[in-house]
């Protein structure tokens, strides 16, 4: 158990976490920008980058050794929360999968970053051996790399697509739902890597073990939405205590992330599949929406995140150090921004017009497809922790999922769609109210 000393020094760095978020992320909405982006810097700023390169180390001073397990831990946690609700918005926004245009968008829009992050992985192995990679070229470390620079951040789109008043617009809606489609397959390519990344023993034993383990993870996916699913929809209906339905959620959060835990996976995987299968159930007749379980449990999960969140982001910037790049980092960084962006706006621009959709909308939905964020860094993370990539490698990529989604706010000014004040504000929209109606 901590001693005072240890808990007053947690306590003391979420309070310099939250507040460092707060005002970072105010800064970012003020210049037009996803929050998420000011949060992300406010990590990399208390951390060696910036912070700790000033005289007498305050970042050390701040952020002790002995509390970084335990700021870890409580980061984790809220990154499973957070999973829990993108979990959520997929089964919300894959119920508008449909149609040519949101297949030919998410088909467009992930194998075609996938193939260029997979041909850089590969052309570039001498790039990253130098950036510090002893595996590039290695099968786990293409397929990564691949899966990097093709991931969109479902709750950072949502949140444009609202600010930009494309909600109920087909761009929005198409890049919406094609987002949740190519979420679904990344987050199971991810799962299949940190599986691999995990084998130690000989190749064919390691396959066995990553057979096993997926056969594993898709039984507990096959109990969580064929069984638990309807269970919860029922129960939802048939009960009036709202107060009972948040424990229920954490619980089935919990228990599912340490279900993937103990198959070798993160626990973030456990979390979004509980908020895949925790189901969106209609308002009950004469309950205000307010009130309704599904509000209710979200408006709790973003609280949760809110709390807790800014620590990922100070773990996240505490593993980093941008001053440790050198000349040939940056001209890699230089070229997967590149890479990054081709795969992306080229996927999904091609993917748009393809699936009928004219020119304007579809430059539309490709630039909303460019936007990556908090997803992007709960991968990189997860690549970090398995040993698929290292500390420069994560740097540089950190940098691009940042860079690359300060373009998206550019990219729609330029196609006409200005962020509208005051919609960006409030509670994330999750599950059915966050389905708009297509306006033609």
């Amino acid at each position: 158990m901590p001693d005072d000393s240890t808990t007053a020094a947690v306590l003391a760095a979420l309070a310099v976490a939250a507040f460092a978020c707060a005002l970072f992320g105010a800064g970012a909405r003020a210049l037009r920008q996803p929050p998420v982006i000011g949060q992300i810097l406010a990590g990399i700023a208390l951390g060696p980058s910036l912070l700790g390169r000033l005289p007498g180390d305050p970042t050390a001073r701040l952020f002790p050794a002995h509390i970084l397990p335990y700021l870890g831990m409580l980061g984790q946690v809220a990154v499973t929360v957070f999973m829990f609700s993108v979990g959520q918005g997929l089964t919300a926004h894959s119920g508008q999968a449909s149609g040519r245009a949101v297949a030919a968008v998410a088909v467009g829009a992930l194998v075609l970053p996938m193939g260029l992050g997979a041909v850089l992985a590969v052309s570039g192995r001498a790039a990253f051996g130098a950036a510090g990679e002893p595996h590039a070229g290695s099968g786990t470390f293409v397929l990564f790399i691949a899966v990097a620079v093709s991931i969109t951040a479902l709750p950072v789109l949502a949140a444009i697509v609202r600010d930009r008043a494309l909600d109920g617009t087909r761009a929005g809606t198409v890049a919406l739902a094609s987002s949740g489609l190519m979420d679904v397959v990344a987050w199971l390519t991810l799962a299949a890597i940190t599986l691999g990344a995990g084998s130690t023993d000989g190749l064919r034993s390691g396959v066995r073990q990553v057979g096993l383990r997926l056969v594993l993870l898709l039984a507990l996916a096959a109990v969580l939405l064929g069984v638990v699913r309807p269970l919860l929809r029922r129960w939802l209906r048939s009960t009036a205590a709202v107060p009972y339905h948040l424990p229920v959620a954490f619980a089935l959060a919990a228990g599912a992330a340490a279900a993937t835990t103990a198959l070798g996976l993160h626990a973030v995987f456990g979390g979004l599949l509980a908020g895949a299968a925790m189901p969106h159930p209609p308002p009950r007749p004469g309950s205000s929406a307010d009130h309704a379980p599904v509000p209710f449990v979200a408006a709790s999960v973003h609280a949760v995140e809110s709390l807790l969140l800014p620590l990922f982001f100070i773990t996240t910037g505490l593993a980093l150090d941008v001053g440790s790049l050198r000349l040939g980092d940056l001209v890699l960084l230089a070229v997967v921004c590149v890479v990054a962006c081709a795969g992306k706006l080229g996927g999904g621009y091609l993917g748009a017009r393809l699936g009928g959709l004219p020119r304007r909308p579809s430059a539309t939905v490709a630039a909303l497809l460019n936007t990556r964020g908090l997803t992007e860094l709960i991968a990189l993370n997860l690549g970090l922790a398995s040993g698929v990539i290292h500390q420069r490698v994560f740097t540089v990529l950190v940098l691009m999922a940042v860079i690359t989604t300060l373009l998206t706010s550019p990219l729609l000014a330029a196609l006409g769609h200005r962020a509208i004040p005051g919609r960006e504000r409030g509670p994330r929209p999750v599950g059915p109210a966050a389905v708009p109606t297509v306006r033609t």
